[in-house]
């Protein structure tokens, strides 16, 4: 039987907190977002996962689609101007200032972001691009 897109995604989800390699993860959300192509949380973990598999290039592009579905998700907007500092895109402050707006008017969002980042970090300690969006976005 053929798993929703809900149960999919939830699955992945699971897997990920899990500590699955993100190779793996990949295919899971790509195929969640092939199935429901309007899903900004599912664009958005892919890119996220194609940011820590370092494919700057896929993150950008799925990053994209996540903020032009849900332009008011702040982990999108921290994920497409990860994808674009990697991929020496301009125009990355923007998405890092209204990121940092979002963030400042929901201290959820904020614990979210904070949770990610870190998360982040712990998976790919070395992440330069991660720590230097984690400097703007909280002015460290």
């Amino acid at each position: 039987m053929t798993q929703t897109v809900e149960s999919l995604f939830d699955t992945g989800l699971e897997r990920y907190k899990a500590g699955d390699a993100v190779a793996d993860l990949i295919p899971v959300f790509k195929e969640v977002c092939d199935r429901a192509p309007k899903s900004s949380p599912a664009w958005t973990c892919l890119a996220w996962l194609y940011l820590l598999d370092n494919k700057a290039n896929f993150a950008y592009k799925a990053a994209q689609k996540a903020v032009k579905l849900n332009p008011q998700d702040p982990q999108a907007r921290v994920n497409l101007a990860i994808a674009m500092l990697e991929t020496g895109q301009k125009g990355l402050r923007e998405h890092v200032d209204f990121a940092q707006q979002l963030i400042f008017v929901n201290p959820d969002w904020r614990d979210e972001i904070l949770n990610s980042i870190e998360d982040g970090l712990s998976r790919k300690p070395d992440w330069q691009s991660l720590v230097k969006i984690k400097g703007w976005l909280f002015n460290e």
